[in-house]
Protein backbone atom coordinates (compact mmCIF):
# COMPACT_ATOMS: atom_id res chain seq x y z
CA UNK A 1 0.00 0.00 0.00
CA UNK A 2 1.06 3.78 -0.60
CA UNK A 3 1.97 5.10 2.86
CA UNK A 4 1.18 8.76 1.42
CA UNK A 5 -2.46 8.09 0.44
CA UNK A 6 -3.30 3.92 1.29
CA UNK A 7 -3.52 3.02 -2.05
CA UNK A 8 -2.45 -0.23 -3.14
CA UNK A 9 -1.75 -0.92 -6.93
CA UNK A 10 -3.30 -4.18 -8.19
CA UNK A 11 -1.03 -6.70 -9.24
CA UNK A 12 -2.47 -6.65 -12.82
CA UNK A 13 -1.03 -3.15 -13.42
CA UNK A 14 2.39 -4.40 -12.81
CA UNK A 15 1.51 -7.55 -15.28
CA UNK A 16 -0.08 -5.29 -18.07
CA UNK A 17 2.94 -2.77 -17.85
CA UNK A 18 5.67 -5.62 -18.22
CA UNK A 19 3.13 -6.81 -21.06
CA UNK A 20 3.14 -3.44 -22.79
CA UNK A 21 7.30 -2.97 -22.19
CA UNK A 22 8.76 -6.13 -22.78
CA UNK A 23 6.82 -8.47 -24.83
CA UNK A 24 5.18 -4.98 -27.05
CA UNK A 25 1.41 -6.44 -26.81
CA UNK A 26 -0.41 -3.36 -25.70
CA UNK A 27 -0.16 0.51 -27.20
CA UNK A 28 -1.72 1.84 -24.14
CA UNK A 29 -2.97 1.22 -20.60
CA UNK A 30 -5.19 3.43 -18.68
CA UNK A 31 -5.04 2.82 -15.04
CA UNK A 32 -7.71 4.35 -12.13
CA UNK A 33 -8.15 4.18 -9.00
CA UNK A 34 -11.54 2.11 -7.57
CA UNK A 35 -14.84 3.81 -6.62
CA UNK A 36 -13.19 3.12 -3.01
CA UNK A 37 -9.90 5.22 -3.81
CA UNK A 38 -7.94 2.03 -2.06
CA UNK A 39 -6.12 0.40 -5.01
CA UNK A 40 -5.11 1.41 -8.30
CA UNK A 41 -6.58 -0.70 -11.35
CA UNK A 42 -5.89 -1.81 -14.54
CA UNK A 43 -9.12 0.72 -16.70
CA UNK A 44 -8.23 -0.10 -20.48
CA UNK A 45 -5.70 -1.17 -22.16
CA UNK A 46 -5.09 -0.65 -25.99
CA UNK A 47 -4.14 -3.13 -28.59
CA UNK A 48 -0.64 -2.12 -30.75
CA UNK A 49 -3.70 -1.32 -33.70
CA UNK A 50 -4.96 1.37 -31.51
CA UNK A 51 -4.29 5.25 -33.00
CA UNK A 52 -3.06 8.30 -30.51
CA UNK A 53 -6.28 9.59 -30.76
CA UNK A 54 -8.14 6.41 -29.49
CA UNK A 55 -6.24 6.83 -26.48
CA UNK A 56 -6.91 10.49 -26.33
CA UNK A 57 -10.81 9.86 -26.33
CA UNK A 58 -10.16 6.88 -23.59
CA UNK A 59 -9.60 9.29 -21.09
CA UNK A 60 -12.65 10.66 -19.13
CA UNK A 61 -12.77 14.52 -19.49
CA UNK A 62 -14.05 14.77 -15.57
CA UNK A 63 -12.02 12.55 -13.54
CA UNK A 64 -8.35 11.62 -13.13
CA UNK A 65 -6.34 8.73 -14.74
CA UNK A 66 -2.29 6.91 -14.94
CA UNK A 67 -1.59 6.23 -18.49
CA UNK A 68 0.97 4.40 -20.22
CA UNK A 69 1.52 4.85 -24.04
CA UNK A 70 4.14 3.37 -26.26
CA UNK A 71 4.87 6.19 -29.55
CA UNK A 72 6.23 4.82 -32.30
CA UNK A 73 8.04 7.69 -34.13
CA UNK A 74 10.87 8.33 -37.08
CA UNK A 75 13.78 10.37 -36.05
CA UNK A 76 14.79 13.05 -38.56
CA UNK A 77 17.48 10.73 -39.31
CA UNK A 78 14.75 8.67 -40.11
CA UNK A 79 15.44 6.25 -37.70
CA UNK A 80 12.55 3.81 -36.32
CA UNK A 81 12.22 4.72 -32.50
CA UNK A 82 9.70 4.28 -29.66
CA UNK A 83 9.27 6.03 -26.18
CA UNK A 84 6.95 5.02 -23.22
CA UNK A 85 5.37 7.99 -21.89
CA UNK A 86 3.88 8.19 -18.20
CA UNK A 87 0.72 10.57 -18.09
CA UNK A 88 -1.11 11.68 -14.93
CA UNK A 89 -3.87 12.84 -16.49
CA UNK A 90 -6.21 15.43 -14.14
CA UNK A 91 -8.61 17.62 -15.87
CA UNK A 92 -9.74 20.69 -14.28
CA UNK A 93 -13.51 19.33 -13.89
CA UNK A 94 -12.31 16.38 -12.01
CA UNK A 95 -13.17 16.71 -8.39
CA UNK A 96 -10.98 17.98 -5.93
CA UNK A 97 -11.00 14.79 -3.57
CA UNK A 98 -9.73 13.06 -6.91
CA UNK A 99 -7.12 15.48 -8.16
CA UNK A 100 -5.37 15.31 -4.61
CA UNK A 101 -5.37 11.62 -4.66
CA UNK A 102 -4.18 10.78 -7.97
CA UNK A 103 -1.09 13.55 -7.08
CA UNK A 104 -0.31 12.05 -3.68
CA UNK A 105 -0.10 8.17 -5.20
CA UNK A 106 1.68 9.57 -8.26
CA UNK A 107 5.02 9.29 -7.31
CA UNK A 108 5.01 5.54 -5.87
CA UNK A 109 2.98 4.23 -8.67
CA UNK A 110 4.90 5.83 -10.88
CA UNK A 111 8.30 4.69 -9.10
CA UNK A 112 6.89 0.87 -9.75
CA UNK A 113 7.21 0.95 -13.41
CA UNK A 114 10.77 0.78 -14.64
CA UNK A 115 11.60 1.72 -18.28
CA UNK A 116 9.36 5.04 -17.91
CA UNK A 117 11.22 7.43 -20.57
CA UNK A 118 8.71 10.64 -20.87
CA UNK A 119 6.49 12.12 -18.07
CA UNK A 120 3.65 14.45 -18.75
CA UNK A 121 0.92 15.81 -16.56
CA UNK A 122 -1.79 17.16 -18.05
CA UNK A 123 -5.12 19.29 -17.07
CA UNK A 124 -6.52 19.70 -20.50
CA UNK A 125 -6.30 17.79 -24.31
CA UNK A 126 -3.59 20.50 -25.54
CA UNK A 127 -1.32 19.10 -23.11
CA UNK A 128 -1.53 15.91 -24.17
CA UNK A 129 -1.53 16.27 -27.89
CA UNK A 130 -0.10 14.72 -30.93
CA UNK A 131 2.10 17.37 -31.71
CA UNK A 132 2.77 17.74 -27.82
CA UNK A 133 3.83 14.16 -27.46
CA UNK A 134 6.05 14.36 -30.85
CA UNK A 135 8.13 17.35 -29.40
CA UNK A 136 8.88 15.15 -25.85
CA UNK A 137 9.36 12.15 -27.82
CA UNK A 138 12.79 13.51 -29.24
Amino acid sequence: ANARSGVAVNDECMLKFGELQSKRQHRFIIFKMDDKFKEIVVDQVGDRTTSYEDFTKSLPEDDCRYAIYDFDFVTAEDVQKSRIFYILWSPFSAKVKSKMLYASSNQKFKSGLNGIQVELQATDASEISLDEIKDRAR
